[in-house]
């Protein structure tokens, strides 16, 4: 099947979406009307990377005729220059396309909870964790998405013990879905006085945003306890009871929100976080019981799985799941992660292709 027969089944299956939202049955069905609105969306965003293929591909082909017909050196530039530009083009969005169609994974289109926690290495790991989490804010901003703090615990000389920040944007859990595992840093300490290079660690979960008709949470499965909140060394931020502590009794899971005001609002935050938590422990149950499937070039994304090394001294990332090593270190700190979030969405594709092709 070439490029123009798929787009006509695309929109073919974009029609029956369509009709299927309509309905009334679906619109009764909120879960149901979820998961068709997440795939109306998925292939509206498909075809427009379609069209953008098509219009690059017809930019490459005129360009090669010009060059092959042109006998002019100034219209030959020209189409030297067209045909430089629309290559690569039609290379990134034939990747593009490719991924978008392979069967989604159905969460690739969900908000995110990230969360980071600073590891081994004391205040130098905290300090580590708070730079991840500029990182990734700076990131968000590029992509336009939303940020929002819902809970953190600040380490005395800086940074965060541990931060967890609900990421809302197009297709956020499929960007940075490959970030989950243990980042390690090496670099001179600012308290060092003899330049010595300290190693030290933090690491990052980012789960899917679970809804409400995702996970089902009984009442009798919550304990909730309320507290004053605590900043760094311990000390009351105010002293009313706002702080919520919410204990999943099946799983022993603990939540802790604090940064609101509002006992209110941190209970649901709390609970934002709990949600989305109990559907990453059934997705990594899904995942265990096809463990084929965790032998994949980009990781398991499991927490305790080295990911990646952050050398300053060296001005190096190192990405250790796909091999990738880029001298960029500054620029990626700052937010320019798009070469190496595209790198591991390639190889998340290579790796699917290979497997729809087995």
């Amino acid at each position: 099947m070439n490029t123009a027969e798929r787009v006509i089944h695309l929109r073919e299956h974009l029609d029956e979406i369509e009709n299927q939202l309509g309905s009334p049955e679906v619109a009764s069905d909120q879960k149901r009307m979820a998961e068709l609105g997440r795939e109306h969306q998925r292939l509206m965003e498909t075809l427009s990377i379609a069209r953008a293929l098509a219009n690059a591909e017809s930019r490459k082909s005129q360009a090669e005729e010009m060059l092959k017909s042109e006998k002019d050196a100034e219209m030959r530039e020209m189409a030297a220059m067209e045909l430089g530009e629309s290559a690569p083009e039609v290379e990134r969005l034939t990747g593009e396309f490719q991924l978008r169609l392979l069967p989604p994974d159905p969460l690739d289109g969900r908000n995110i909870m990230l969360e980071i926690r600073s590891g081994t290495g004391g205040d130098e790991a905290a300090l580590f964790a708070g730079d991840l989490l500029r990182m990734y804010t700076r990131y968000a901003e590029t992509q336009g998405w939303k940020m929002e703090m819902m809970s953190s615990t600040q380490s005395d000389v800086g940074g965060f013990r541990e931060v967890i920040v609900s990421v809302k944007g197009g297709n956020a859990y499929s960007f940075l879905k490959h970030e989950s595992g243990a980042h390690r840093v090496q670099r001179v300490p600012a308290t060092e006085t003899q330049g010595r290079i300290h190693t030290s660690a933090a690491t990052v979960a980012v789960l899917p945003e679970a809804e409400e008709t995702d996970i089902q949470i009984r009442d009798s499965d919550i304990r909730i306890d309320t507290m004053c909140a605590h900043g760094p060394g311990g000390q009351s931020v105010n002293t009313t009871y706002s702080a919520v502590r919410l204990l999943h009794i099946p799983t022993g899971m603990i939540v802790t929100c604090q940064d609101e005001r509002s006992q209110l609002k941190n209970r649901d935050k709390a609970m934002t976080v709990l949600r989305s938590r109990l559907l990453d422990l059934e997705r990594e149950k899904e995942l265990k019981a096809r463990s084929d499937l965790r032998k994949g070039m980009v990781g398991s994304g499991d927490r305790s799985e080295r990911i990646r090394t952050y050398n300053f001294p060296q001005n190096r990332l190192t990405d250790h799941r796909i091999n990738l090593t880029l001298y960029s270190l500054d620029r990626i700190v700052e937010g320019a992660m798009d070469d190496l979030i595209a790198a591991l969405r390639r190889e998340e594709m290579n790796r699917r292709l290979a497997e729809l092709a087995n």
